[in-house]
């Protein structure tokens, strides 16, 4: 309810248990219920940054049955009657929900305080090395080895993102990941700065353990005494697409996609079910020329394409409609545990060019972060956040009225704040070049490892573990 001459809101979110919960059988005779004690409910989480006063009041549901999940694993139940389940009874799901609910609202939203806010980058004042170098992890690709090609300073691996409110963020325990991962599969989906977050994910997990193989030219890492595979899926658009013009509508060798905006890319969709994890994230690419087909093989518009009599819907077409189709593939189909599947949606990662464009002059030479509201997103960026949010609460919603393993668990990692403020943090020159492959000479678009993106798994182990 709004009151519109004084723009005050009022609303109030059905959420009997606090955290996501779903009916599992019998509801005739009041149903056995799944509780997931540490996710709060998205029916309520996802929107709750945007008001200023939360009332939260519950009890009487917890009195029914329902068992209790923490983590993907059953840790026990109330009231459930079940052979080899403990009865922890409701005081332990009443204590946890209102503990994961509390936590939520005062994070804004289960992390926006972690992500934005008066979150910013602070030095990093434990004095300790790098936390891996190529030298300590071959994992690391050329792109990103800043160290190894000569970067003069090492100042961008010492920053840490201090959250809203002063407190801090949990550094990221290779072991504890590992301990909690046991026997579980983590799928990175997207362009080449998901394979970045991959790479820094096993650079750091192997302080605990190597993993196999131990070399940088794999998509998929087996830490084995855990347990834990780690994998990524090159798919730059999430959805199929084909090139069908090397040289673009412009002759430039921007290229010219064909983007089928209702499937899922085969490459990584056919096997989302075999994942526990799976982070999306993509950007980039969208900014290619490219023609928009929809489920009947229509061509119903195109960004960029120059092509007379056909719509141009921009990026900002492709880019929402690949997304929806992506994360309702990452967050349905049969998984292969008994837990259900927890997706994350990383948010754009904007680039640093300076004094000049990506294929001109453009540069990335600064060597401290931004201050916040230094940075500006520009308005295309702006509009890819909020396209890849809307789209993340849309999949939330949609998912929250599913039962079971089908109800896929949704988190948002807003790392967008985070890494505009982070102009320093890319290789510009200091990488391996192959003009052959990648003809852009000045790179300000990955990220440097270690570096920017270590924070990112500082959130995931956040979001994950901590």
């Amino acid at each position: 309810m709004h009151y519109g001459s004084h723009n005050f809101t009022i609303a109030v979110f059905w959420s009997p248990y606090l955290v996501t919960a779903n009916q599992s059988s019998d509801p005739a005779a009041g149903g056995l219920w799944d509780l997931y004690l540490d996710e709060p409910d998205a029916a309520w989480a996802v929107a709750v940054a945007g008001f200023d006063y939360a009332v939260v009041s519950a009890a009487n549901w917890f009195t029914r049955p329902s068992m209790f999940h923490e983590r993907g694993r059953l840790v026990g139940c109330h009231y459930c009657l079940v052979p080899g389940v403990p009865d922890l009874t409701l005081r332990y799901s009443l204590r946890a929900a209102f503990r994961t609910a509390l936590r939520a609202l005062a994070a804004g939203a289960g992390g926006a305080g972690v992500f934005n806010g008066t979150a910013i980058w602070v030095p990093d004042m434990a004095g300790e090395p790098p936390p891996y170098t190529s030298e300590s992890c071959p994992v690391i690709h050329g792109h990103y080895d800043c160290m190894r090609y000569g970067r003069p300073d090492l100042g961008y691996v010492r920053w840490r993102w201090r959250p809203d409110g002063g407190c801090e963020l949990l550094r990221f325990d290779a072991a504890r990941f590992l301990a909690a991962m046991r026997g579980r599969s983590v799928a990175f989906v997207g362009d080449s700065l998901a394979r970045n977050q991959m790479h820094s994910l096993v650079c750091l997990l192997s302080h605990a353990e190597r993993p196999a193989p131990w070399t940088n030219g794999s998509y998929a890492y087996r830490f084995e005494r855990h347990g834990l595979t780690v994998t990524a899926f090159w798919s730059p658009f999430l959805v199929r697409a084909v090139e069908t013009d090397p040289d673009g509508p412009t002759g430039s060798g921007s290229g010219l996609w064909s983007l089928h905006l209702d499937e899922p890319d085969a490459g990584w969709a056919a096997h989302v079910g075999a994942f526990d994890y799976v982070v999306v994230s993509a950007g980039s690419w969208f900014y290619r020329p490219s023609m928009f087909y929809d489920r009947r093989g229509r061509l119903v518009g195109c960004n960029t394409c120059l092509s007379p009599n056909v719509t141009d819907l921009t990026l900002r077409y492709s880019l929402r409609m690949a997304f929806r189709s992506a994360l309702r593939a990452a967050a349905t189909g049969s998984h292969r545990h008994a837990t259900r599947r927890t997706v994350i949606v990383r948010t754009i990662s904007p680039s640093h060019y300076e004094n000049g464009t990506w294929n001109g002059d453009g540069d990335c030479l600064r060597t401290r972060p931004a201050r916040r509201g230094e940075w500006e997103l520009n308005a295309m960026e702006k509009d890819m956040h909020r396209i890849q949010v809307e789209e993340f609460a849309a999949a939330a919603e949609e998912t929250a009225g599913k039962r079971g393993k089908e109800a896929a668990r949704m988190l948002l990692m807003d790392a967008t704040e985070a890494m505009a403020q982070r102009p320093d943090g890319h290789p510009s020159k200091y990488r391996l070049w192959q003009p052959d492959k990648f003809k852009v000479s000045r790179d300000c678009v990955h990220w440097c490892l270690p570096g920017a993106m270590d924070a990112c798994n500082d959130m995931l182990f956040h979001m994950l573990i901590g």
